[in-house]
């Protein structure tokens, strides 16, 4: 199950070698599934992008966060049902696909729900905040406070989602990573047995793998980077981790803690002083982030507080889009 932005392009470029290392993976007879917290786009649009970037892909490999909001609603309200709608085309068809009614007037409506779309109203966003504040029940496609894009991150549809439940006082039911709805409606699509989410972000990608309990793999190609990973709580912590998608076809060895606490893996040693990261040695670029990570994640759980960064630089490229 890959992630989009940040695993397989960002804007209108793909990530290096994406298309190629996906094309090794179906050759094994793997299923392959691209899985998006953006809800503006329908399957056959985000499909196109992927042929436009390189990489085969039919609207059926393609599962959205509208999918999973629209087959939520369907679940509670029922076929038929009108739902106001604020958000972009994706989410329209995926409302209709469902059996749903998306309508613009919340006249007889019994939910709103909201996705990302460039076009939408401050004064449609003021009229259904009052609406979810007076009762009217509340779905987000997902909750991304930003979103990767050839200038950087910008503010994703999570700041939409944080103004309305601000004003209204409620919390929305959401169905994109990392909750429940997307990653499930991924797998009753796509099928196939012991599903890999392969993410750049901890905190929708690999904390929705948590969610259903399956392994994950961190990419370090978009949003989630070095003071991200050393922080990260259990529940965010990646099961893989790979600077590219080329961590799919490699080993991934486990990192040794030695007697002195230290931690080793592939020729790199990580130890933490007086809350300071100290890194030593030479090997795979991989192999650093795994000993990292170990180290980072130890001190974390024995202390309560993230290690102190300030010595350390990671070796090799930085394979995020845009980077220096």
């Amino acid at each position: 199950m890959f992630d989009l932005d940040g695993v397989v392009y960002v804007g209108d470029a793909a990530i290096d070698g994406v298309a190629g290392r996906i094309d090794r993976l179906r050759e094994t007879g793997t299923h392959v599934a691209f899985v998006t917290n953006n809800a503006s786009r329908t399957p056959d649009k985000v499909a196109e992008k992927l042929a436009k970037v390189g990489v085969t892909a039919t609207a059926e490999d393609v599962v959205t966060s509208a999918q999973a909001a629209a087959r939520v609603l369907a679940e509670e309200h029922g076929e038929g049902s009108r739902i106001l709608l604020l958000g972009g085309e994706g989410l329209r068809v995926a409302l209709v696909e469902a059996g749903l009614e998306p309508v613009e007037d919340p006249e007889g409506a019994v939910a709103v729900v909201s996705g990302y779309g460039p076009d939408v109203r401050w004064r449609d966003i003021m009229r259904v905040s009052t609406l979810v504040r007076d009762g009217l029940p509340y779905v987000a496609s997902n909750t991304d406070m930003t979103i990767p894009t050839p200038y950087g991150l910008a503010p994703g549809h999570g700041v939409l989602v944080k103004t309305i439940s601000g004003f209204a006082g409620v919390e929305p039911t959401v169905a994109g990573k990392p909750e429940k709805p997307l990653m499930e409606e991924t797998v009753r699509r796509v099928g196939g047995d012991r599903p890999l989410m392969v993410g750049d972000r901890l905190d929708t990608d690999i904390e929705g793998a948590h969610a259903i309990d399956v392994p994950s793999l961190l990419v370090l190609t978009g949003v989630s980077w070095l003071e991200d990973l050393a922080a990260a709580t259990p529940e965010l912590r990646p099961t893989y981790i790979s600077p590219t998608l080329e961590g799919l076809f490699e080993p991934h060895p486990v990192p040794r803690r030695t007697d002195g606490g230290e931690v080793e893996l592939g020729g790199w040693t990580a130890a933490v002083d007086d809350g300071r990261l100290a890194v030593s040695g030479t090997g795979r670029d991989a192999d650093w982030w795994r000993v990292v990570a170990t180290a980072c994640w130890l001190h974390l759980d024995a202390s309560g507080t993230p290690v102190d960064l300030g010595d350390t630089t990671p070796p090799g490229p930085d394979h995020r889009l845009g980077a220096e």
